[in-house]
């Protein structure tokens, strides 16, 4: 079997592009890389083409997780070739699920969910966004993306 899994927030160079590295880099520990296709989008447009944020990737690696993608826009093809679309906060969400109601006719098969709905600490609803503050906030998002994307794959590995 071979989920598609799809990580979206607002511009796609922090949170979303951190929980796509995050999942690679647990999928890849557990050699089941054949078994998954991961990317990240952002519901806005304002940095396609750019590397995640720096603070952001140096955090990352750090933990030995490489964070290699590219922001671009989520797309109304998204809601067709991914099976899990999972969204880091709440407007995320919505906006997410705003775009599958407005274009259902088009056959719209992914589930969407927040992301820290898999997460087995459930200390916060919604993953916060690091960009405006500082090194410590890079940390807290890395520590809530690595729970919810362990308790993810534990979930679809039962499918495997």
């Amino acid at each position: 079997m071979h989920h598609r899994l799809l990580f979206v927030c607002l511009g796609n160079i922090c949170r979303s592009p951190a929980a796509e590295g995050v999942f690679m880099h647990l999928v890849q520990e557990r050699e089941l890389e054949d078994h998954f296709l991961i990317d990240s989008a952002g519901t806005g447009g304002w940095h396609i083409g750019s590397p995640a944020d720096k603070r952001m990737r140096s955090a990352a690696a750090q933990r030995g997780i490489k964070i290699t993608s590219r922001a671009r826009q989520l797309s109304i093809t998204d809601l067709e070739s991914f099976d899990l679309i999972l969204t880091m906060d709440n407007d995320n969400l919505a906006f997410v699920e705003s775009l599958a109601m407005e274009n259902n006719h088009l056959g719209t098969t992914a589930s969407i969910k927040p992301l820290l709905s898999f997460a087995s600490e459930q200390s916060c609803l919604e993953v916060p966004d690091p960009y405006y503050g500082g090194d410590a906030g890079f940390e807290h998002v890395l520590d809530l993306l690595e729970n919810a994307c362990e308790g993810l794959l534990k979930k679809l590995s039962v499918d495997l």
